[in-house]
């Protein structure tokens, strides 16, 4: 019964993709739904494609072993990542009448930077799609009690997931999340209020997550080396997502400038409050399966949440939470995999192809959606065993030490120049690819703020050097001549 529901909730949200599919004509409408989006749907689509498998699942297993401390990176610099980006990007950006961000970068420092930094976003996706489906595997195994291996659910996922993106495009994918948002808000309510009579009511849970120190968000030491680290989380996933291509779709997908910044600003506040339910729940499943937990949490922390609701729950919350569940994994894979291929195409292949028609750039985006779902799929498959929490956070330090730089200096710096985004982009990776190969280095001092302090550096020295030289050119040949023959008279 419950498969069959399940199922045909997916039949459901498909139908509703392919439909919304019939308004895409041209790539405008695929990559940004041709600027037309209204308030609701900007907050709904922004919220749903950041309330992912790492939101439900991750972020409840992080919770219950380590607190709110462990979960600063994901929600609490996640959603404030959407209202920077309401409060301090839409507005410059969404005038611009761009496609994807990386046409930011060419418009402001050439070619070349919007090659790099396009790359870099593409590559970022790797991880933050591959948690995903690997939540999709993971929800197959435990909907078919095991008849579908992890590895196979990994493969059928994101080929359900794929129909819809793969010829709808942002159309499809901010319908479909609007219907999603429902889903998720509606059932994940309505396990919260089951769980809490369950145990005794929400005071008993909220007091037993007080009195095991799962509420305390600082770090207890006052050592340097914890707060460094414990900041380097929160900006992390805080900065790292600014400069990201689904993001920036949202903003640009809507219908004007004042809906481009309120849209993520809300969608980020609801991604905040809607986070904290899935670590209530796993909380009052602490104390309804004291036992079974304990070993899930030694076996899989990720599996603790739905197996609660599997093994306590009525057959119409199971529903509710794998429609809920199911809904914020598609929403973030949908929207996800068109980003990065709306991106490869305008800022890389273009490059390599100019002159090709809005028709070839089209049939470009949707082929490379499926190129692109092929190799999420194979990173997925390689990274088996690795947490959906550590994959997504993992995802954003690329994008931190290489993309964010240029953007904020391009935006509110006027000086930053193309030299000094070379010098950014490069000290950046190069000084956080020294951290991660350096085990002394990284465990000393945050890899993501070594690179990010390199990336500040190499685009103010860049970006100044070059002009102070040519300022002091005449000066230093002056010094040359008046100042030797001074000292020889």
């Amino acid at each position: 019964m419950l498969m069959g529901f399940i199922i045909l909730y997916l039949l459901v949200s498909v139908a509703i993709g392919l439909l919304a599919a019939r308004r895409v004509h041209n790539t405008a409408d695929y990559a940004v739904a041709g600027r037309s989006l209204p308030l609701a749907v900007v907050v709904a689509t922004t919220f749903a494609t950041w309330f992912g498998s790492e939101t439900v699942l991750g972020v409840s297993a992080r919770f219950v072993d380590g607190g709110l401390g462990s979960v600063v990176e994901d929600p609490f610099g996640a959603s404030m990542c959407l209202v920077l980006v309401g409060l301090f990007f839409a507005g410059k950006l969404y005038p611009r009448k761009l496609i994807t961000l990386g046409d930011y970068y060419r418009q402001r420092y050439g070619r070349g930077i919007e090659t790099a930094c396009s790359a870099i976003i593409i590559f970022s996706y790797l991880g933050w799609v591959a948690a995903q489906v690997t939540a999709l595997g993971l929800v197959f195994n435990l909907l078919t009690q095991g008849a579908v291996s992890l590895a196979v659910g990994m493969v059928v996922g994101p080929l359900i997931v794929l129909v819809y993106p793969l010829y709808g495009g942002m159309w499809t994918v901010a319908l479909t999340d609007f219907v999603q948002m429902i889903v998720i808000g509606a059932g994940l309510l309505a396990i919260a209020w089951f769980a809490a009579d369950m145990v005794g009511g929400a005071g008993k849970v909220f007091s037993y997550a007080a009195h095991e120190g799962k509420l305390r968000l600082l770090p207890e030491s006052g050592s340097l080396h914890d707060w460094l680290f414990f900041g380097a989380a929160a900006v992390t996933m805080m900065l790292g997502s600014i400069p990201q291509q689904d993001v920036f779709q949202r903003v640009m997908s809507s219908r004007n400038v004042d809906i481009a910044r309120k849209g993520p600003v809300i969608g980020g506040l609801l991604y905040l409050l809607f986070a904290f339910i899935p670590m209530f729940v796993v909380t009052a499943a602490v104390l309804a399966m004291p036992e079974q937990t304990a070993q899930l949490l030694k076996d899989d922390p990720q599996k603790v949440l739905p197996t609660l609701v599997m093994t306590h729950m009525p057959v119409l919350l199971q529903v509710a939470f794998f429609g809920a569940l199911l809904s914020a994994i598609m929403s973030t894979a949908s929207a996800t995999l068109l980003a990065p291929s709306t991106t490869f195409v305008e800022n890389i292949l273009r490059n390599l192809r100019p002159g090709m028609s809005d028709a070839q750039t089209l049939r470009a985006m949707r082929i490379s959606v499926l190129v692109f779902t092929a190799s999420v799929l194979a990173y997925a498959v390689s990274m088996q065993g690795t947490s959906i929490y550590e994959m997504v956070s993992g995802a954003y330090q690329v994008p931190l030490v290489g993309a964010f730089v240029p953007l904020v200096a391009g935006l509110y710096w006027k000086r930053a120049t193309t030299q000094g985004a070379v010098f950014s982009v490069v000290a950046g990776l190069s000084v956080w690819l020294l951290f991660v190969a350096t085990e002394a280095l990284s465990s000393a001092f945050p890899q993501q703020l070594a690179g990010l302090g390199a990336a500040v550096v190499g685009m103010v020295a860049g970006s100044l050097l070059p002009q102070w030289l040519a300022d002091h050119k005449g000066h230093v040949h002056h010094f040359e001549g008046s100042e030797v023959a001074e000292a020889a008279h």
